[in-house]
C-alpha cells in the first residue's frame, strides 16, 4: 500500500462499492477518528465500530461528504462477547485494513477497582484485539494482501504507567511482534502503534489529571497516524511516532529496566492509574 494508491485485492466490498474497505474500532474520537479520516482520504470505504451510534453516524456522513467514502456503522461495545462476535463476523466477510484502536485506561489504584471493571478493560484492550485480528486474517491471507494496525502505547514498551493498562498494551506489542514474524512473506502486515501522550479524550475519560504531564511530549493525532503510515511503508512492526518518543524508546533499550521504570514513574506520575 502507498498513501496515494491503496491496494485492492478482492476482499469483500460494501454493497455496490469498488473501493477497498477498512474497519476501525473506536473511531469516534482521537487516534481512531484520525485514522478513519486518513484512510477515507486514501480511497477506502469504512466500517466504523464503536459504542455511540450518533457519533458513528456523524462520522459516516463526514467521510461521505469530504471524500466520497461509504461507511457501514456498527454500534457495539467490545467488552461484550456478542458485540465482538458481530464485528468478527463482518471482518470474516473481508477487509483490507483493520485498525484495532478501541481501548481505555482507568484512574484509581488497582486494588480499589471492581473486578468486573478490570475484566472489562482487559476484554476491550486485549481480547477484542486478538479476536478481531483472528477474524480478519483468513481473507487477507487468501488475497495475499492486508494490513492490521494494533494501537498499543509507549506504556506497552516502558512499564510503570499504571498496572493493568501498561500490561494490556505490552500484550498487544508482543502479540503483534510474534504475529508479524509468522506472517512474513504472506503479503499481510501487522504493526503495533505505540504513541506517547496524544491530545485526545483518553485522559479525560480515564479521569487522569494531565496538568503535571510534560507539555513538550504531547503529539497530535494527525502526527501519530502519519507516523504509523510511514512506518507501514518501511515494514516496521513497532511504530513509535515523534522524535521525542523515539529517543525515549532508544534510551529505554540501553539502560536497566528498573531505572527506566523509575524514570517513567517520575515523568508520567503512575500513582492513581490502573
Amino acid at each position: 500500500m502507498t498513501e496515494s494508491s491503496p491496494a485492492a485485492a478482492g476482499a469483500a466490498r460494501l454493497p455496490g462499492a469498488i473501493r477497498p474497505v477498512a474497519l476501525v474500532t473506536g473511531p469516534t474520537s482521537g487516534i481512531g477518528q484520525a485514522y478513519a479520516m486518513r484512510l477515507a482520504s486514501l480511497g477506502y470505504d469504512l466500517v466504523l465500530a464503536a459504542r455511540t451510534e450518533e457519533r458513528l453516524v456523524s462520522l459516516a456522513r463526514e467521510v461521505q461528504v469530504r471524500y466520497g467514502s461509504r461507511a457501514e456503522v456498527l454500534p457495539v461495545d467490545l467488552a461484550r462477547p456478542r458485540d465482538r462476535d458481530r464485528v468478527a463476523e463482518r471482518l470474516g466477510a473481508g477487509v483490507e485494513f483493520l485498525v484495532n484502536n478501541a481501548g481505555f485506561g482507568n484512574s484509581g489504584e488497582f486494588w480499589t477497582h471492581d473486578p468486573a471493571a478490570l475484566q472489562r478493560q482487559l476484554d476491550v484492550n486485549v481480547t477484542a484485539v486478538v479476536q478481531l485480528t483472528r477474524a480478519a486474517l483468513p481473507s487477507m491471507l487468501h488475497a495475499a494482501n492486508g494490513t492490521v494496525v494494533n494501537v498499543a502505547s509507549m506504556a506497552g514498551l516502558i512499564p510503570g504507567r499504571g498496572s493493568t493498562y501498561s500490561a494490556s498494551k505490552a500484550y498487544v506489542v508482543s502479540f503483534s511482534q510474534g504475529l508479524a514474524g509468522g506472517l512474513a512473506g504472506t503479503g499481510v502486515r501487522v504493526q503495533a502503534l505505540c504513541p506517547g501522550l496524544v491530545r485526545t479524550e483518553f485522559h479525560e475519560r480515564a479521569g487522569i489529571d494531565t496538568a503535571s504531564l510534560p507539555r513538550g511530549l504531547w503529539l497530535s493525532v494527525e502526527k501519530v497516524v502519519a507516523g504509523s503510515l510511514r512506518d507501514l511503508e518501511k515494514d516496521r512492526v513497532i511504530s513509535v511516532p515523534g522524535m521525542q518518543y523515539k529517543a525515549i524508546a532508544a534510551v529505554a533499550g540501553l539502560v536497566p529496566r528498573s531505572l527506566v521504570t523509575r524514570i517513567d514513574r517520575r515523568m508520567f506520575n503512575a500513582r492513581g492509574r490502573t
